[in-house]
């Protein structure tokens, strides 16, 4: 489990998407990768289309999150916002600049105009 708190963060703008010209849904940029940070349970429910699952709950999360290009550019969410934003506080503190937390699963879907998928 990540070694920090599971601090309550709000849902930050994704600069990670942008307009998709019609004003009615975003597109992620080239490059971005989504991750869903919940257990693999609950991504196995329901996860957005084409998302990395990282499970910060487990032993290997902090070393899973690490290995991540710190350079990319990241949207993460999970069921509530909670733990993607523990698990974007992590990577801030290693340096990560291009990271949000797009909060809930469904907020995700809204946010970055991708399909909820099992």
């Amino acid at each position: 489990m990540l070694g920090i708190g599971l601090a309550l963060t709000g849902t930050v703008a994704l600069a990670a998407c942008a307009p998709s010209g019609d004003g009615d849904t975003t597109t992620l940029d080239a490059g971005t990768t989504v991750i869903d940070v919940r257990t693999p349970a609950e991504f196995a429910g329901g996860h957005l289309e084409g998302a990395l699952n990282i499970d910060v709950q487990s032993p290997d999360a902090t070393q899973q999150l690490a290995e991540l290009d710190p350079n990319g550019s990241y949207v993460l969410y999970c069921r509530s916002g909670n733990r993607a934003g523990a698990a974007l506080d992590f990577l801030k503190a290693q340096g990560f600049e291009d990271v949000v937390n797009a909060g809930g699963v469904q907020e995700a879907a809204d946010e970055t105009g991708l399909e909820i998928v099992d």
